[in-house]
């Protein structure tokens, strides 16, 4: 019996090492140069299984995101563009970190403290993904760039007190992680000096087809844990309810292709948004760790995409605001419905409703928000 022990166990640990361990490998290089002459950096972490995100200091924007197909061909699954000049000429957000206050507050103004502050509102009267410039048009510092068994990038940014109108110095932290199966984390962590408001996501627009696939993304497959999301106004503002998603087109809880009641014109909802342009409340709610807020699968090539995340609510957008005039990668003309917005996130205007989960942060209570693209093929 000793002997055979040995023999087995010698046998596994010839198999260790004939094995090596799967790992993840970061690199960078140059991307270009801002109008100051500030150079700006990608960073592309690679994983075994042919998964590999790049993501450009500008924005600390993932550019692109690499997923093999059931067949094993590879595809970038992000909108966006092919070089640097046109995220600064043309910024639409695609694959930006959001910040500092994620999707739409009204009026452009909130409440903290009794006192009221005023934001940088669009064509709306709104303030939309932290208004005047964002996080999203600003370079951010690399700090670390590490290969391993998880491939990460590190991106740090200072956003001054009283920037486009929010109090507070934020110091702010974004971490993109890529493991050797090809799981993508994304860590937003902030803290600030002042009590302030902070809501950070990745504004990244998916098609699991491809980006610039001919039959757009409306064929992908999404399904959403929430069995209540947030109605808007005309501009796209919160009410404050929270209405039941049963019987209407936003009800995507046994998973349906995206093309499914974005036609309904007896929806006023639907009007509004030209389609689905909703945050969803999440039926897990704030959770310690990431937990599932949406899944997106294109039946054909089999690609899926898990969307995880520690935050109540997750925005869902249909592309319909693409018209036509956004040439993006390898020249493809973005068009409705092209692709999909996932952006996992505390609720819109939340400092305006008492009745949603707070955006407030205090100093020494710092921000944390971690978020999973976790990508898999559909055999």
């Amino acid at each position: 019996m000793r002997k055979a022990f040995m023999s087995t166990a010698l046998m596994a640990l010839c198999a260790t090492h004939a094995m090596p361990a799967l790992a993840a490998e970061a690199s960078q290089q140059a991307a270009g140069t801002l109008d100051d002459g500030t150079q700006v950096t990608s960073v592309t972490l690679t994983a075994d299984n042919g998964v590999s995100a790049t993501i450009l200091s500008f924005g600390a924007t993932l550019w692109k995101f690499m997923a093999p197909d059931r067949d094993g061909k590879v595809a970038d699954i992000t909108l966006g563009y092919d070089d640097l000049q046109s995220y600064k000429d043309k910024p639409n957000y695609w694959g930006a970190t959001i910040g500092r206050y994620a999707n739409r507050i009204g009026n452009a103004t909130f409440t903290l403290d009794g006192k009221t502050y005023h934001l940088p509102a669009n064509d709306h009267g709104q303030s939309l993904h932290g208004g005047g410039k964002g996080f999203d048009v600003q370079n951010w510092k690399v700090e670390t760039v590490k290969s391993g068994p998880v491939a990460s990038a590190v991106f740090t940014l200072t956003s001054p007190d009283g920037d486009s109108g929010y109090p507070g110095t934020v110091k702010a932290r974004v971490t993109y992680s890529l493991d050797e199966k090809g799981e993508l984390k994304i860590v937003f962590d902030a803290t600030t000096d002042k009590p302030t408001i902070i809501n950070m996501t990745n504004h990244a627009i998916f098609n699991m087809a491809g980006e610039g696939a001919p039959q757009g993304a409306m064929d992908n497959v999404l399904t959403v844990p929430a069995s209540h999301y947030t109605p808007v106004s005309a501009t796209l503002i919160p009410t404050g309810e929270l209405a039941d998603v049963t019987g209407t087109p936003f009800d995507f809880r046994a998973g349906k292709p995206m093309h499914e009641g974005l036609r309904d014109g007896t929806d006023q909802q639907i009007l509004y948004g030209r389609g689905v342009d909703h945050n969803f409340a999440l039926d897990k709610g704030l959770t310690k760790t990431p937990e599932l807020a949406a899944r997106l699968e294109d039946p054909a090539s089999g690609r899926v995409l898990e969307v995880l995340t520690t935050e109540p609510g997750v925005q869902v957008y249909s592309g319909n605001f693409l018209d036509g005039t956004f040439v993006g990668k390898h020249g493809h003309l973005y068009r409705m419905g092209d692709g999909i917005a996932l952006e996992p996130q505390k609720f819109p205007d939340a400092p305006n409703h008492s009745n949603f989960a707070s955006a407030r942060v205090d100093p020494g209570k710092p921000y944390r928000h971690v978020m999973i693209y976790r990508v898999s093929v559909e055999r």
